[in-house]
């Protein structure tokens, strides 16, 4: 029986611990599986490159994720395109898994690989670049507001870089009492992007940093790439603290300056922008204390001036002349009460005088006075004519000084 034909019979056998497959089974069957993939595109970025004569080996990694794999052609024109290439750069290629037996690792055998250009790049960053403003994560809206005095800054650059002295000595500077928490990362290469995002997240998560930098020297716009991946710029969206992106570069803005809360143009810019100057806030001090004195003087001359233009009315200096003001208009007014009752009084007393005369004018009594008499039947009735009273009747006679009795005749 040949190897082969012992290959695909082991193969047909389920795996056990009573019946385990051999080394070169599994071999043959790993590197079955893997063959079946077929042809892939990936893109990512190469980290190494060998080229020789008549191969090339080379590593391909993750554009974000720390992952990638080796990758290897003998193909002519993958070998004449491979020479154009460097560490770094970006490309696109058409891979097929190749799983080496012997040694039982995988390798990718490269058909067709080119360098990403930059007119793609430039496509690729302004359709990112809509969909964010479209999800409104550009809107100055959402943007947070910088503290004025953050008590602790958290800063992510590259180590031992210019950017971290700029913006380290350019705050000190300003305000000697700062303090920072550096977290050192790759700013550029394949390494970069997750180890910003980690970053970010590890100051993002610490309640003490007030306000975060995230700074590079400037430098060519490939360089600058990293900041305008999706993933990193995502992560300086949903950064809960205030984040400030200081890339320093004026042309090709990266998509951290859209997202940002606030955009530096250089480091030196961000330490400016994010930490005051001691000596022009003690100068603003001393002018508003100045200007606050000035008005409290004023203040308190207007009142000095006012208590004195009080003092110096008449009521103040004599306060009785009130009283006696007006004591004398209510005399006054009393005099001028008791005329108008006692006219009133004798307005009365004529009109009660007429009045009285006239009721005595009609008064039947005045009438007797002067002879008169009233006569009444028994009932009480006047009799005006004397055919009113019948002969032996009974009749009242009223005189001025009493009654009697008569009898008509």
């Amino acid at each position: 029986m040949s190897e082969n034909e012992s290959s695909d019979s082991s193969e047909s056998r389920v795996s056990s611990e009573q019946t385990p497959w051999s080394v070169a089974n599994f071999t043959n069957s790993l590197k079955d599986w893997i063959t079946r993939l077929g042809n892939v595109w990936v893109e990512g970025q190469i980290s190494q490159i060998s080229p020789k004569k008549d191969v090339f080996f080379g590593e391909l990694r993750d554009l974000v994720a720390d992952k990638g794999f080796s990758i290897h052609s003998r193909r002519p024109d993958v070998l004449d395109a491979v020479r154009e290439l460097s560490a770094g750069d970006r490309v696109v290629a058409l891979v097929h898994p190749d799983f080496w037996e012997r040694s039982g690792k995988t390798s990718m055998d490269v058909l067709s690989i080119r360098k990403v250009g930059l007119g793609e790049l430039l496509e690729r960053i302004e359709r990112l670049r809509q969909q964010l403003i479209k999800e409104g994560l550009t809107s100055p809206e959402r943007k947070l507001p910088l503290p004025f005095l953050p008590n602790l800054i958290g800063l992510i650059t590259g180590a031992n870089s210019d950017a971290e002295k700029d913006v380290l000595q350019n705050a000190k500077v300003r305000w000697p009492e700062v303090r920072f928490q550096v977290q050192h990362c790759p700013v550029q290469g394949d390494k970069a992007a997750p180890e910003i995002i980690k970053a970010i997240e590890l100051l993002d998560s610490d309640p003490n940093v007030d306000v975060i930098i995230l700074a590079r020297g400037g430098g060519s716009f490939q360089d600058l790439l990293v900041f305008s991946d999706e993933k990193v710029v995502r992560a300086v969206a949903n950064c809960k603290t205030p984040i400030v992106s200081a890339i320093g570069h004026e042309n090709d803005r990266p998509l951290t300056d859209e997202v940002s809360d606030l955009r530096a143009s250089t480091p030196t810019d961000a330490a400016r922008r994010v930490v005051p100057d001691v000596v022009e806030e003690r100068k603003k001090i001393s002018q508003a204390l100045e200007r606050i004195g000035l008005r409290v003087l004023g203040f308190v001359q207007n009142q000095i001036e006012l208590i004195s233009a009080i003092r110096s009315r008449p009521i103040l200096s004599n306060p009785f002349t009130l009283v006696e003001d007006r004591a004398i208009q209510i005399t006054q007014l009393r005099q001028k009460l008791f005329s108008q009752v006692s006219n009133s009084l004798e307005k009365q007393q004529i009109q009660i005088a007429g009045l009285r005369g006239q009721v005595r004018a009609l008064s039947p009594k005045l009438t007797l006075d002067r002879g008169y008499a009233v006569v009444r039947d028994k009932d009480g009735h006047v009799l005006t004519e004397p055919k009113q009273a019948k002969t032996g009747q009974k009749l009242r006679i009223t005189l001025a000084g009493g009654d009697l009795g008569a009898t008509a005749d």
